[in-house]
């Protein structure tokens, strides 16, 4: 085994502890950290397997097996991109709700507190 491959497998088991440790502290949601798992755990799959990337560059077709990791990585972060926009859209979404639930009980709360005033 190569020095490269032991400091890549290394990298990739501590950045898997990494994020076990912010899931345990709550730093970080189940559903994101498997997006994270499984990209370390393919990087650890191509750490052993030396030939890997060659022969996935020959499957797709890819004449440089570089340019599949690229591509890849680049197609990987568009759909993680897309992911998050959703997840962000579905939060404003609801932080907008939420807002106009808290003004109308506000307003609600005003009028209760007139009328009796008013009694």
């Amino acid at each position: 085994m190569t020095r490269i491959q032991i400091i890549t497998i290394a990298i990739n088991f501590i950045l898997i502890a990494y994020i076990a440790r912010l899931i345990t502290k709550g730093k970080l949601r189940e559903e994101y950290a498997i997006v994270w798992c499984v990209c370390t755990l393919f990087l650890i799959v191509f750490s052993f397997w030396t030939k890997g990337l060659e022969v996935m560059s020959k499957l797709f077709g890819v004449f440089d097996p570089p340019n599949l990791v690229f591509t890849a990585f680049i197609f990987i972060i568009l759909i993680y991109l897309l992911h998050l926009s959703v997840v962000s859209s579905k939060s404003h979404h609801s932080i907008t709700r939420l807002t106009q639930e808290i003004a109308l009980m506000k307003e609600k709360m005003k009028r209760e507190e007139q009328e009796r005033k008013k009694a």
